[in-house]
């Protein structure tokens, strides 16, 4: 799969997703990250936090397709990226979802805070999960 051009932690964020590894997923992010998973919500804080969530995420799925990215910008030091994303539950029910993320780095090239932009209500009432 050819993805859009995009910094490597930011790159490494939708290689990790839609491999199914949590740990590629979750090893950009700097170890004091925020990551608001959608806007909105309590942000996770650091990277041990996000790696716990993603281990968690995973499995709940039959198969955890990922988040594939269409278009990347970068300026300012920033990275906005639109996707879309897709997973199959445990009961073979299709999820799909899209959105828009906002990435800020830090000076080592590592992801400093991350912003999802998606509506978790439509993705929750399709994966029939609640509140996860």
């Amino acid at each position: 799969m050819s993805f859009p051009a995009m910094p490597k932690a930011v790159h490494q964020f939708y290689e990790g997703s839609l491999a199914a590894d949590a740990e590629l997923w979750g090893a950009g992010f700097a170890e004091d990250a925020l990551f608001h998973d959608p806007v909105g919500t309590e942000p996770m804080r650091g990277r041990e936090e996000i790696l716990a969530r993603f281990r968690k995420v995973i499995p709940l799925f039959e198969r955890f397709i990922g988040i594939t990215p269409i278009e990347a910008y970068t300026s300012g030091g920033e990275t906005a990226v639109s996707w879309r994303g897709a997973v199959v539950t445990a009961e073979g029910n299709p999820v799909n979802w899209s959105g828009i993320s906002v990435f800020r780095l830090n000076e080592e090239g590592l992801i400093a805070e991350a912003r999802l932009y998606f509506h978790k209500g439509a993705f929750a009432a399709q994966a029939q999960l609640g509140d996860h």
